[in-house]
């Protein structure tokens, strides 16, 4: 797996709209540049996946404490965190 294709867009949209600018020779030439954890700073060529949103950027790893943390507060069901803990470990393989 490529480092881009470690990270997930929750801004789709904007972007589709700004890679359709990019010639793909631009693209060609043009390494990536890394996204980094807007909690813990690491960037996607360290983390299994970066989840990427407007303005702020998650990894799998802060994504797992934060999902812990709320199962250990009782602020979730546990049956609904184990659901999203097996998907999410079920993709990341």
């Amino acid at each position: 797996m490529s480092d881009e294709e470690k990270i997930v867009s929750l801004s789709g949209a904007r972007n589709k709209a700004k890679a359709s600018k990019e010639s793909s020779s631009e693209k060609d030439e043009k390494r990536p540049e890394p996204v980094y954890c807007s909690f813990c700073g690491r960037p996607n060529t360290q983390v299994i996946k970066m989840i990427e949103g407007p303005g702020v950027n998650i990894c799998s790893e802060c994504t797992m404490i934060a999902v812990q943390y709320l199962i250990m507060e009782d602020k979730m069901p546990s049956g609904e965190a184990q659901a999203i803990l097996d998907s999410f470990w079920n993709k990341a393989r």
